[in-house]
């Protein structure tokens, strides 16, 4: 089966800085996969890379098997990205916003679905309120939707829980662990690592550009002591 997401001897620098060391890596489809590290080891440079946002010095990248450069457009169409950065056209509602990006990926017509996701985050109540007048929370809810408005079989998630609260952490979870089930590729960061040993079947740890560690989740915790992902974490960053 082609791999959902398949990233081989990647390199990026940005000036003297070597933000992507040599990173290979295959995630299978289906899968619910953490990549995890401090900040600055590179995760968010691989997620840009991967999504055709950063060009690599080196490597190459592919989402279901097209590659991100060469097949730029129908890589890109099987990926949905939730960004860490709240960016937002100020112009538009939350609804307008998700037609809007709908339409960016030729799709018309998908008020069903939108209505759907807008129920799942708890975005209903908000669908004709400007995105200007939002929370920062509900404003990170908005890019969830948007990444999976057109309903991609890869769904990386950058950090989507970072200063949202406990109920919409849970209900996130709750709807993400449906879309896993039924079939999508998840693609979690978090530095909340009770969400990555809970969810994630299988965790890359990343170090100043590399990956330090590669296993199930369960092995990874089973050959440290404590047993726990945070122990596991710790030591592999003393490395």
């Amino acid at each position: 089966m082609t791999p959902a997401v398949a990233i081989v001897d990647v390199v990026k620098h940005f000036g003297t800085l070597k933000a992507l060391d040599g990173v290979s890596l295959s995630i299978e489809q289906g899968e619910f996969f953490g990549l995890l590290g401090q900040n600055g080891a590179g995760k968010t440079t691989l997620i840009s890379s991967l999504a055709g946002l950063v060009r690599p010095d080196a490597g190459r990248l592919s989402v279901l098997g097209y590659d991100v450069i060469r097949d730029f457009r129908d890589a890109r169409r099987r990926l949905g990205v939730v960004p860490q950065e709240l960016v937002f056209d100020p112009f538009f509602n939350v609804r307008e916003t998700l037609q809007i990006q709908s339409g960016y990926f030729g799709i018309r017509k998908n008020d069903d679905w939108i209505d759907e996701i807008l129920h799942h985050l708890d975005l209903t109540g908000k669908a004709s309120v400007n995105m200007r007048r939002l929370s920062g929370g509900m404003k990170r809810r908005v890019l969830v939707a948007q990444a999976l408005v057109h309903k991609p079989p890869v769904i990386v998630l950058d950090e989507p829980t970072a200063g949202v609260d406990v109920e919409l952490r849970q209900g996130l979870w709750q709807f993400v662990r449906r879309l896993n089930a039924e079939g999508h590729t998840i693609i979690l960061t978090t530095h909340y690592l009770e969400e990555a040993e809970n969810l994630c079947g299988r965790i890359a740890l990343m170090k100043q550009g590399r990956i330090l560690a590669l296993d199930t989740t369960a092995n990874l915790m089973a050959a440290h002591p404590g047993g726990t992902l945070e122990d596991v974490f710790v030591r592999t960053m003393q490395q």
